[in-house]
């Protein structure tokens, strides 16, 4: 194929403008000596709901910014089809998610290296994490200053439901850690959250926004990427559509996917690569046969946990229109108030169960009793903890609807497929409600709301979660890494049997961390950045890291006071 088949060639094009697209649009178009070119589906990302923190909800369902995305009927949720926000704005989902900012643990990363991602244990990853962050709270050799995306906690835990919560797992007996994305996750904490003087750090403004007027990195928007173009085995460009006309660009050096769990392996399969039989049913020609494209596809799942609230202090009483427009034009004027915060501004990291080595259950705490998206909330006052059970055995799939570029993919995560993935959340119930019941509580805590009384046995529970549980947005692992035959990257991203292609996105985990995945995302562009570019990689940071020294035998720190 030569370059006079092509309307224009760049050294290196990224798919993609989020979490990690944006990073490397900035990273490898830093020093002029590269011709970048980033595609983008979406649109600008200049709205007050994606700007504004606590308007985080109102992006997540309209279609101007979300791909809208939904699961095939998921038997482990009594047969519901869910919603699964992607971002479909620059930025991608860091321009419409909470703005959770949660490294995850050190055994996560130790996980990583046991499924074959060799070279991405803790040590390796954090200086990564440390590069991508401007930390409100200092330098320390786990966290970083002067980095693209501000991390801070929002509005400071001026509500004091936020420090009851810290208070009640001391009282748990699970201890308090000074910062959960430093040495110790295990614990209590206020929660960090990607915002930087009120504003939402996404990478579109960390990373994106400030690379665009370099006169090397061109991006275009409104772009559908329909394939990637090949030679044999090589990828030597790609071909999208923009307002009905169709163009082929050439790589002269890579094409970098970083299209999201769900568009990666699609575009891999449009393109000839994936399970061959699969490719054969759509019509597609098979360029390499890699059965891993697709698999491994997983995702946390979150319920509410919801209590009455005695005070009249919560989030509820500001869902009135008054109070809203209030808290929008403090937020306008000065950047700051119940606007610049997503609401959770505390959250804890526990064991499920004795012989786990690190937490695999994560709470966000939330001042009020509200739904995720917005779309309901309690009468009356009410808090609640968000209980995600975040190692989860079940794995489901994505694959091509049709050969049509424009069509969504089918999805399927199998959510709650094993015993392993119930349990977790019987448990994680119970224990929630045992914290709930914590002295701290005592000035606060009025009648349980959701599940409720009624909800007691396995069964109950275990039907509760089914009805009840959503998304919490981390879909991960359907382009895994590793080294084995169902793999589909290399740990240096590349895709296996295919020259100048490589995976950057949040599609490569080959497990889920414990945790929100937006910062893990980052810092996997980060990391892959140097490796594209050829230098060498940042030096291991050799820093303990904590787990409890009697794991094997115990599921908390100390016995509750209570």
């Amino acid at each position: 194929m030569s370059e006079t088949n092509f309307d224009e060639t760049y050294d290196y094009i990224i798919v993609g403008s989020g979490s990690a697209g944006s990073v490397l649009a900035d990273r490898l178009s830093a020093d002029g000596q590269n011709q970048v070119l980033v595609l983008e589906f979406g649109g600008k990302d200049n709205s007050v709901y994606i700007q504004m923190p606590t308007a985080f909800s109102i992006p997540l369902n309209k279609p101007r910014f979300d791909w809208g995305f939904h699961t095939e009927r998921e038997p482990g949720l009594n047969g519901r089809s869910i919603h699964q926000a992607r971002g479909k704005v620059i930025g991608g989902s860091s321009s419409i998610n909470g703005m959770a900012y949660v490294r995850g643990c050190a055994g996560d990363f130790e996980e990583w290296v046991e499924h074959g991602a060799e070279g991405w244990g803790y040590a390796d990853v954090l200086p990564y994490f440390k590069r991508a962050e401007d930390c409100i709270y200092g330098d320390d050799d786990y966290r970083s200053t002067g980095g693209p995306v501000g991390v801070c906690n929002g509005n400071n835990m001026k509500n004091p439901l936020y420090r009851a919560f810290i208070e009640a797992g001391r009282q748990a007996g699970y201890g308090e850690t000074k910062d959960y994305n430093g040495y110790r996750q295990e614990g209590f904490c206020r929660m960090d959250m990607s915002v930087r003087n009120g504003v939402r750090s996404s990478t579109a403004n960390a990373y994106l926004k400030p690379a665009l007027g370099r006169s090397n990195l061109n991006l275009q928007m409104h772009a559908l990427t329909t394939r990637i173009l090949m030679e044999g085995k090589k990828a030597v460009g790609v071909e999208y559509r923009k307002q009905g006309k169709n163009y082929r660009v050439a790589a002269r050096k890579e094409v970098l996917l970083c299209a999201s769990a769900f568009n990666s392996p699609k575009l891999l399969m449009l393109s000839g690569i994936g399970p061959a039989e699969h490719l054969k049913e759509m019509g597609i020609d098979v360029v390499h046969d890699l059965p891993g494209v697709g698999q491994n596809l997983h995702d946390h799942l979150e319920v509410w946990i919801q209590q009455t609230c005695t005070q009249k202090i919560t989030l509820n009483s500001k869902l009135n229109p008054l109070a809203q427009l209030l808290i929008g034009a403090q937020w306008f004027f000065f950047k700051s108030g119940l606007g610049a915060t997503n609401h959770f501004e505390s959250n804890g990291y526990i064991r499920s169960r004795a012989g786990l080595k690190y937490p695999d259950l994560q709470y966000h705490f939330l001042a009020g009793a509200i739904a995720y998206d917005g779309s309901s909330a309690a009468e009356g006052h009410g808090f609640q903890a968000h209980l995600g059970a975040n190692k989860p055995t079940s794995r489901g799939w994505l694959k091509l609807r049709s050969s049509d570029p424009e069509a969504p993919p089918r999805i399927f995560f199998n959510y709650l497929d094993t015993e392993e993935d119930k349990q977790a959340y019987r448990d994680g119930v119970r224990l929630t409600r045992e914290l709930f019941a914590q002295p701290a509580f005592d000035p606060y805590r009025g009648e349980e709301l959701m599940p409720g009384d009624k909800v007691q046995s396995d069964d109950e529970i275990d039907n509760w979660v089914a009805d009840n549980a959503e998304t919490a947005y981390h879909p991960c692992g359907s382009c895994r890494m590793g080294t084995d035959a169902n793999a589909v990257v290399d740990p240096q991203c590349r895709v296996h049997g295919i020259e100048n292609l490589r995976v950057v996105d949040s599609s490569i985990m080959p497990t889920v961390t414990n945790g929100n995945i937006n910062a893990p995302t980052i810092m996997i562009g980060e990391r892959a950045a140097d490796m594209i570019l050829g230098r060498s990689l940042l030096e291991p940071a050799q820093v303990p890291a904590f787990h409890m020294e009697n794991w094997e035998n115990s599921q908390r720190e100390t016995e509750p006071k209570r």
